[in-house]
């Protein structure tokens, strides 16, 4: 009886296996500009070991060695992120694991990373990450979908172009012929992946399938920054032209991909932090980071897109501390660098004035988090790993809270 037990044991065992590798594989979708490259260097993960809120991320994030985990049930496709002079249609493939964010002066992390982690730990099924994100890129000319149209340049913009005495003519062209390029070769990168999966997932069976499950969004700085796009940013409806084409864009992504409910979340950019927090210095773009945030949601609240299109707001993981430690070295720094012109100091002079202003003006805290948590520029979220980790993780929580409200409807 004991023997016959054992048999059906292990035979349920065996089954459940066998249905946990024939479930369709779940393809994501990772699309924006250079935040979603991703600037964190692998050695500001330190740092998210430093808060016990983040502590069990970071347990997450590492394998059993304490080196960057290897996920064995997610692979991934990526291109846009490799650069050091190598073509921005360089593909990087494997399992995920770190290394897979922007590719200068790496290794590097991007929101994949954990997005992929905590993906995993909401499904059994095998998962696909299918990256395309290059620096500097906007939503109203680089991604520019089809469905929203050629770029219309307004009056304003003609105006000032005229008094500058340019080429009309010319930079219409230009433009036409930069409009969309971003877009397409998105697309076009998810169909090659999708056309032979198996050269990614080496492991992948034709029988087993395959599910587009999720397309993830996070870009917004170029769009925040252009005046001439958007000539009235400060002003509420500032950026409507923004939300008009990430609807376009949804709308058009869904099509492209045969793939009309595909859920799909936006991330809002947070660069900065919550603005109810900015402090004195940052007031003057308060209203300009309130606006753009707004049209970056809007979208998520539209009758057609509701229960399948979600925005999450990263405002929330910006590291506080980091920043007002940041603020601090920086007020520091300049005081001795003026000091330093004032009394004609030599290098190792200006050097060592430095370093003892820091050691007085800041506290053990403050210098051992910048010293472990900063690997980039304040746009690029200071480049923490704890900052875009935590980005990540909850953008595939909100993801599997989409995915489920989905299936609940059905």
């Amino acid at each position: 009886m004991k023997r016959i037990l054992a048999l059906l044991i292990t035979s349920l065992i065996a089954v459940s296996a066998v249905a946990a590798t024939t479930k369709p594989l779940q393809v994501y979708i990772l699309a924006g500009q250079s935040n979603m490259q991703g600037h964190a260097k692998v050695t500001t993960f330190e740092h998210i070991g430093m808060d016990p809120a983040t502590m069990p991320m970071l347990a997450e994030m590492l394998g059993p060695d304490g080196k960057p985990k290897v996920c064995e049930r997610v692979w991934i496709s990526s291109i846009g992120c490799v650069g050091n002079g190598v073509s921005d249609m360089t593909e990087q493939t494997g399992k995920l694991t770190s290394g897979f964010g922007a590719g200068r002066n790496g290794p590097k992390i991007g929101l994949e990373f954990t997005f992929g982690i905590y993906m995993e730990k909401s499904t059994d099924a095998p998962i696909l990450l299918i990256k395309t994100a290059w620096g500097g890129k906007s939503l109203n000319t680089d991604f520019r979908p089809p469905s929203a149209g050629p770029y219309v340049f307004n009056e304003t913009q003609l105006t000032n172009l005229q008094k500058k005495g340019k080429d009309l003519v010319a930079i219409k062209a230009a433009k036409e012929k930069e409009t969309g390029v971003n877009y397409r070769l998105m697309v076009e990168h998810v169909k090659k992946v999708l056309g032979d999966i198996k050269r990614v997932v080496p492991d992948f069976d034709a029988a087993q399938g395959y599910e587009l499950a999720g397309f993830v969004w996070f870009q917004g700085w170029n769009d925040l920054v252009d005046t001439g796009t958007y000539p009235n940013r400060d002003k509420p409806g500032g950026y409507d032209a923004y939300s008009t084409a990430m609807a376009h864009f949804i709308r058009d992504v869904r099509k492209d991909l045969n793939a009309p409910k595909l859920p799909f979340v936006i991330g809002v950019l947070g660069v900065g932090g919550p603005t109810a927090e900015f402090g004195p210095e940052q007031q003057r773009n308060k209203s300009t980071q309130d606006n753009f945030r707004a049209a970056m949601a809007a979208p998520a609240q539209m009758p057609e897109f509701k229960g399948n299109v979600a925005a999450m707001r990263t405002e929330k993981y910006w590291d506080l501390e980091l920043s007002a430690a940041q603020k601090k070295d920086t007020g520091i720094k300049d005081k001795a660098k003026k000091l330093a012109k004032e009394n004609k100091l030599n290098p190792a002079d200006e050097k060592a004035t430095l370093g003892k202003m820091r050691l007085e003006g800041l506290t053990e805290r403050e210098r051992l988090i910048l010293e472990k948590g900063i690997s980039n520029f304040e746009f690029h979220y200071l480049g923490s790993a704890k900052i875009l980790g935590g980005i990540g993780k909850g953008l595939a929580e909100m993801m599997a809270e989409l995915k489920q409200l989905q299936q609940a409807k059905l």
